[in-house]
């Protein structure tokens, strides 16, 4: 239904729009001694074990990491695709311009969001939570760190350390947590299972019907124009998913300062970097992101550390750690922006030996 082959055209372009910095050569086997390093460090400040080896850091270039996950992007979609193609079968004469229309507009905006977010993404441990026979892959966008390095003025050496402390923290995450990858799984089939694609204006999966102007703006203003067509459901099933990804990209950004203060000379002026980097995207930009959803990704990270923070700093990291014991462990949204809240509740909940 999705035509994939076009998603892939409309990616390289986007991503490849403007210039992109020559790559230093040996990145590849430079990326395998830090992420080793960081390794060794992630494993002893967090007390995670591993299951398996880290998968062996991947340093590719922006149409590379967009192609690759349009392949994971498209065991999402195309469940919702092949419901759209069912009901243009029911249409009936226009069954075959439908599929078309729908298929072409779906490959569009997933080549351009992945195309644009090829411009951006540092580092990513990429992993395919519906095909769990995927193997799990640790990729670095060598053209966007060498831009980051030289816009941010930081010395190569420990930013890329510092990179790589991130991503690790993902590896031991999803590899030392055994719950956690199928606990995210069936929250996207849940959600995935809602979504109904219409082809008319009506009904669910068309724009809401809202007597209040007011809560059609802040649906927008928390999730950007996907929030105006979701169900109670689908909103409910969202929260969820985006507390759990707020603890996971929160506790990353938790363990690369706690780690980079102890282990880089200059952490200071890297996270200092890092926040003008988050922050110096153009209105336009802004404005697109926002459009797309795509600031939640920065409010993930945000919100999780100064919820991570927060909880570390008043019982240390092994009560952060209970976020890994079990789901019903892991913070809501509410919770997140009151840690006190979520402290009190686990606090009446057994650990885990």
């Amino acid at each position: 239904m999705v035509d994939w082959t076009l998603a892939r055209q409309v990616a390289r372009f986007a991503a490849n729009a403007g210039s992109a910095p020559p790559v230093a050569p040996g990145l590849g086997e430079h990326l395998v001694r830090l992420v080793d390093d960081a390794g060794r460090h992630v494993g002893a400040y967090t007390g995670l074990e591993l299951s398996g080896p880290i998968p062996r850091p991947e340093a590719v270039d922006r149409a590379r990491w967009a192609e690759t996950n349009l392949g994971t992007l498209a065991s999402y979609l195309d469940p919702v695709a092949n419901r759209l193609g069912e009901r243009a079968e029911a249409a009936g004469s226009l069954a075959g311009a439908l599929r078309a229309v729908g298929g072409v507009a779906l490959a569009a905006e997933a080549g351009l969001v992945l195309g644009y977010m090829a411009q951006r993404v540092l580092g990513q441990y990429e992993m395919s939570l519906l095909q769990p026979q995927a193997p799990p892959r640790l990729l670095f966008v060598a053209p966007n760190l060498e831009r980051a390095v030289a816009e941010l003025a930081v010395d190569r050496e420990e930013f890329l350390a510092w990179i790589a402390l991130h991503e690790v923290t993902h590896v031991f995450q999803f590899s030392g947590v055994p719950w956690l990858r199928e606990h995210l799984a069936a929250l996207l089939r849940r959600y995935l299972d809602t979504v109904e694609v219409r082809l008319d204006q009506a009904g669910a999966g068309g724009l809401p019907s809202l007597a209040d102007v007011q809560q059609l703006v802040e649906r927008f203003r928390e999730g950007g124009l996907v929030a105006l067509v979701q169900s109670g459901e689908q909103r409910d099933l969202l929260a969820q998913v985006q507390a759990a990804m707020s603890v996971i990209e929160g506790y990353s950004e938790h363990v690369m300062d706690a780690v980079g203060a102890d282990v880089l000379r200059d952490y200071a002026s890297l996270r200092a970097a890092m926040e003008r980097r988050r922050r110096s995207r153009s209105a336009p930009e802004r404005l697109l992101w926002r459009l797309l959803g795509l600031d939640i990704k920065l409010r993930q990270y945000e919100v999780g550390r100064r919820f991570c923070d927060a909880v570390v700093a008043a019982g240390g990291l092994a009560l952060l750690n209970r976020v890994w014991e079990a789901p019903e462990l892991l913070p809501s949204l509410d919770e997140l922006s009151r840690p006190e809240r979520w402290r009190e509740r686990v606090a009446a909940i057994p650990a885990v030996a």
